[in-house]
């Protein structure tokens, strides 16, 4: 008996138990040199271990591909939300289904898995007007706005004045976000 079966040979011996209805298990096993018991159950239907999603994994591909572009838009935006934010994200999508919330480190273990998403230090206000002493990063700045306002088809008579650190309430000193 094999005890490391090759996916590609187990794809093979599947294939060739559909395709001849006289094929053994045992014989499409030995053929293929696959484990007997994993061939039988991807046989009937159970999906590699890979494809599933783990029981302990509270939201589903789909939800938390959900928070990441959330995230991203929101960073894109100049307002990169907290790590409490990420968590009350996910909680107000279990609580809509009615599942258990999330733990107290989700939102740090979830950014640590995710490639695209990274934490970092928001800077006092005094810090990022020296920043934008430099041409380059009012250029990155206005090239911001331009792509928010025609991402969002906002007219000229609904932008109002803000300072170069964008709409951010609430946010007074500095904090990981």
């Amino acid at each position: 008996m094999v005890q490391h079966s090759n996916e590609s040979d187990l794809v093979l011996a599947l294939n060739a138990l559909r395709s001849d209805p006289k094929l053994s298990v045992r014989k499409a096993a030995s053929h293929y040199k696959v484990s007997r018991a994993t061939l039988q159950r991807r046989y009937h239907g159970q999906p590699a271990r890979r494809d599933i999603r783990p029981p302990c994994q509270n939201l589903t591909s789909y939800e938390e591909e959900t928070i990441v572009r959330y995230i991203v838009d929101l960073d894109s935006r100049a307002f990169s939300p907290r790590l409490s934010a990420v968590r009350e994200m996910a909680d107000r999508l279990l609580r809509d289904r009615g599942a258990r919330r999330v733990g107290t480190n989700w939102a740090s273990n979830f950014v640590r898995r995710r490639p695209e998403l990274q934490t970092r230090f928001n800077r006092r206000i005094d810090y990022q007007r020296v920043l934008c002493e430099d041409p380059d990063a009012y250029r990155a700045w206005f090239s911001l706005v331009r792509n928010t306002i025609a991402k969002y088809g906002i007219d000229d008579t609904d932008i109002y004045n803000f300072d170069e650190t964008g709409f951010a309430m609430g946010k007074m000193s500095s904090e990981m976000v």
